[in-house]
């Protein structure tokens, strides 16, 4: 890893991978996402083609052995014989501690977008709620305690599966879900109220938005009842427009907690190498 020279960070999830590069002192020079699958040696032809060389690059990976054999192909393609740094969690880091039993045991997109949202928000106590393939939700003290979390289906996940385990149910994938929620209950609002629908994609759509709102409305209702503190809730993911259009309490948009964290991570590496 060379000093100063900026730094490619990855966050490589089973939707999609993004990635930014940084300067050492962390300002972002470029950033963009690959989508899984054959296309990724164009994408990244394109994307890279002009961009410094990195000192190093910082991956978190949820999406598997195949991706990161992949990722590590592409980057050796591009720049040889590049450092890659696979982060995993561990017990303290960068002034978050991880209360897991196990604490390597959770998922390093987790850890990461923990050490970003506490940099991001200090002195605050949070709960981080983040829509993708699964719905995860982290109770985060302002002193950097991570005491315990949360994982649900995701916003889409709930939509394919009722699709596939029910006879009459139709199969939404995430844009036919959204072209449907701006318009469930339009018709019958006055009725029905906003979210009811009068046919069944409509139906199934509003119906999975709001069960994963109310997720999120009763878990920080029950952790500001139980801390008796105020605490920011802080949302982001790729389903995070759809399902904040549904929550009914204040909450702070974040999109790129991961990529924060995996910064964060770099910079403190940096400093004990340079230590």
């Amino acid at each position: 890893m060379t000093s100063g020279a900026p730094q490619l960070l990855i966050d490589a999830g089973n939707s999609r991978i993004k990635w930014a590069m940084v300067t050492a002192n962390g300002v972002q020079i470029a950033a963009g996402a690959l989508a899984h699958g054959g296309t990724d040696q164009a994408q990244r032809a394109t994307q890279w083609a002009n961009l410094p060389a990195p000192g190093g690059a910082w991956l978190s990976n949820v999406a598997g052995d195949t991706v990161a054999a992949r990722i590590a192909a592409l980057l050796d393609a591009h720049w040889p014989k590049l450092p890659l740094i696979t982060i995993r969690a561990r017990e303290r880091q960068c002034g978050v501690t991880n209360s897991y039993t196990t604490p390597h045991a959770l998922g390093s997109d987790r850890w990461a977008g923990m050490i970003g949202a506490h940099a991001a928000f200090p002195g605050e106590h949070l709960l981080i709620a983040t829509f993708g393939t699964a719905t995860t939700l982290e109770a985060l003290r302002a002193d950097g305690c991570f005491v315990g979390g949360l994982i649900a289906p995701g916003w889409t996940l709930m939509m394919r599966s009722l699709g596939e385990h029910t006879a009459q149910l139709p199969t939404l994938d995430a844009n036919a879900a959204r072209g449907l929620l701006g318009t469930a209950g339009t018709q019958d609002a006055a009725r029905h109220g906003p979210f009811f629908a009068t046919d069944t994609p409509r139906s199934l759509s509003a119906g999975c938005t709001l069960a994963q709102a109310g997720l999120v409305e009763r878990t920080w209702r029950d952790l500001q009842d139980e801390w008796q503190v105020s605490i920011r809730l802080v949302v982001g993911g790729g389903a995070a427009d759809e399902v904040a259009s549904a929550l009914k309490v204040p909450h702070t948009r974040h999109d790129s907690l991961v990529l924060s964290g995996l910064a964060l991570i770099a910079s403190q590496r940096a400093s004990e190498d340079g230590a």
